[in-house]
């Protein structure tokens, strides 16, 4: 992915880059959906298979408890729910001409960084600087 200059010296991508990157971010949130749908019905499976049974989770001598199961698949669920929210903003970003700009500085993302993580909002330093506050 390269990047443009227009006009006023700012970076902009081309109509052939904007189209690309589009289509990675809609294949990526295709994936992601069929990731949770695949994970909902984990969950489920999790949930109806332990009401079918009585379970002592806590002495369960098998291994690990449903409960954790539960909890983790539970977890794996919030981040595609979050990375899905990602890529639709990204996606929103892009319909705005903003996407591949910081959202907390305003300097263009590297595109090194964009082809990692396409539904990035902050440069890398500004991303480094946000978890250390955290």
């Amino acid at each position: 992915m390269t990047v443009m200059s227009d006009s006023s010296g700012d970076a902009a991508f081309t109509p052939a880059e904007r189209e690309t990157i589009r289509e990675r971010l809609v294949a990526e949130r295709a994936g992601t959906s069929a990731r949770i749908a695949a994970l909902n019905r984990e969950f489920d499976g999790i949930v109806a298979a332990n009401a079918l049974v009585a379970v002592d989770d806590e002495h369960d001598p098998e291994g690990s408890s449903t409960a954790f199961e539960r909890a983790h698949v539970a977890s794996l669920l919030a981040q595609a729910r979050d990375h899905l929210t990602a890529l639709d903003e990204a996606l929103e970003r892009l319909d705005r001409d903003d996407y591949g700009r910081c959202a907390v500085c305003g300097e263009r993302i590297p595109a090194e960084r964009l082809e990692v993580r396409p539904a990035a909002d902050t440069c890398v330093r500004c991303a480094g600087a946000r978890s250390r506050s955290r």
